[in-house]
């Protein structure tokens, strides 16, 4: 946005520096057109003079007066020329930095846009969070209670003892095992002596 400001700025300035150009070239061939009318009116005015045969003073006056007045056109010219050459710089360089905006404000759309994007995958990262995280609880808390469900059972068989205190999952564990390797052995007794 600083980019664009600054370029917008300098955009004005030349803009400025252009019409201000312009407006001195029209003044200039205002002038240049002013002058060729007082040349053409001084010919005129010479060729009256010849025609009536005034003093030749006079006419060595009017052509001094033509010699300056060409000079002044010639000048003007010059100067005329040059205010071009400069407009065409000075357009040149409005349209680079015209360029330089449109070029400007497509990558800040680009970032826009990206963002945009980044932000939206952001918001689907969070709710897959949350879901995940009220999964994660949903399944623990089923964890538990079966977890409670197997050591209530486990130690509420004929010969066990309660635990008194916090029970691992090895303890549970080897206390199931040892109640199915009595049945096993319960069972191959009767087994052995024909009970079914």
């Amino acid at each position: 946005t600083g980019v664009i400001s600054s370029l917008q700025r300098q955009l004005e300035i030349q803009e400025s520096q252009l019409w201000r150009i312009k407006s001195e070239k029209e003044m200039l061939q205002k002038q240049l057109s002013e002058r060729e009318n007082q040349l053409q009116a001084m010919s005129t005015k010479f060729c009256s003079l010849r025609e009536e045969q005034k003093h030749e003073e006079t006419m060595v006056t009017i052509e001094k007066e033509n010699c300056s007045l060409r000079q002044v056109v010639t000048e003007q010219e010059s100067k005329l020329a040059e205010q071009n050459k400069l407009i065409s710089e000075l357009q040149g360089t409005v349209s680079q930095l015209q360029a330089e905006v449109r070029t400007s404000r497509y990558h800040i759309h680009k970032q826009q846009q990206a963002q945009a994007a980044i932000q939206s995958q952001a918001e689907t990262l969070q709710h897959r969070e949350l879901q995940t995280r009220v999964a994660l609880e949903c399944v623990t808390s089923r964890f538990e209670r079966y977890r409670s469900k197997i050591i209530q059972a486990t130690f509420s068989t004929a010969g066990s003892k309660p635990p008194q205190a916090e029970v691992t999952d090895e303890e549970v564990l080897e206390a199931m095992q040892k109640i199915i390797n009595e049945r096993m052995e319960f069972h191959q007794m009767l087994k052995q002596k024909g009970v079914r």
